[in-house]
């Protein structure tokens, strides 16, 4: 499969290229990095605070902006926004991951202390729609959580399906002692993980979490060792990857909707959602390669480091 992001000649900028394990190597800032749509035939051109790379049918996105330990700004958001709206061609499943010692920081405060209430509501949606893009878009999204999981970027991890966090990370929701709100979908998908009361505290008293704490209460489902982060959502990137592309769809689409929804229309949907993946072609081979005993069965493997 050919690779569709080409990097645009750019003489001020010092290359970037993969390490093992699809570790990238930052030798200084490029604009120029394009991306390959499906979906229109414009190029995508994220901003300098964001990298794009692909590693056959995983695209990487990494937040490059360590200086100000990966803090969000409005640049950012809409990039994201945008890539999240047409991954590049041939994308199964996206990692988000953040450049140097830390994910991310939050919201950049040096732009939320200068801004007014109806920029403020501007920027608060803009932030919802880049979450909902990673939340409800057609691929699944792995998010690796190291060092300062803070604020803006806590809201933007829990739009991701799956959170690999290393044992560095911690959390915290320090908008209280800020004097501001969480304006990224905060509100709405934190208590899904870990409880409304909780975040309350975290808000009201500036707690934190270690990666530890935050895998029991529900912050992550993975937990490894400093560093390793990044192979481990690799890893399961390749291997969702692999499964029916529908069924993937499914499963991120239809879920989080039905566990929202009524228990009857719930129910509605999962019957619906069930004779649409059974009746894909992909999924009759599946299981009758199964039947006829071609695919293995299901067995338990303890994970190490988690």
């Amino acid at each position: 499969m050919s690779n569709p992001i080409a990097p645009v000649e750019n003489p001020s900028a010092k290359p970037r290229r993969m390490e093992d394990g699809g570790r990238m190597n930052s030798g200084g800032s490029q604009s120029g990095v394009r991306a390959e749509s499906g979906k229109s035939s414009a190029r995508q051109v994220p901003p300098d605070s964001l990298t794009v790379s692909q590693r056959g049918p995983v695209t990487l996105v990494r937040l490059s902006r360590p200086a100000k330990r990966n803090a969000l700004d409005d640049v950012t958001i809409a990039g994201l926004e945008t890539f999240f709206s047409s991954p590049p061609e041939g994308t199964r499943v996206v990692i988000l991951h953040g450049e140097g010692k830390h994910f991310s920081a939050g919201a950049d405060l040096s732009v939320v202390a200068e801004t007014s209430a109806a920029t403020a509501v501007r920027l608060s949606r803009a932030a919802h729609r880049a979450c909902d893009r990673i939340e409800y878009g057609d691929v699944p999204v792995i998010v690796v959580l190291h060092g300062a999981v803070i604020g803006g970027s806590l809201e933007l991890a829990a739009a991701a399906h799956i959170r690999v966090a290393e044992h560095g990370a911690y959390y915290g929701l320090p908008e209280g002692t800020r004097g501001i709100f969480v304006g990224a979908g905060g509100a709405v998908r934190i208590p899904r993980l870990i409880g409304t009361a909780r975040m309350i505290d975290m808000m009201l008293t500036g707690r934190t979490y270690s990666a530890s704490d935050g895998a029991s209460l529900g912050f992550s489902q993975y937990l490894v060792g400093d560093g390793q982060g990044l192979a481990r959502a690799i890893a399961l990137a390749e291997g969702i990857a692999a499964n029916a592309v529908l069924s993937n769809f499914a499963i991120v689409q239809a879920l989080p909707r039905i566990a929202r929804a009524d228990p009857e229309t719930g129910l509605l949907m999962e019957s619906l959602m069930t004779a649409i993946a059974v009746s894909d072609e992909e999924a009759k081979a599946r299981l009758n390669a199964f039947l006829e005993k071609r695919a293995p069965k299901t067995s338990h493997r303890p994970a190490a480091a988690e």
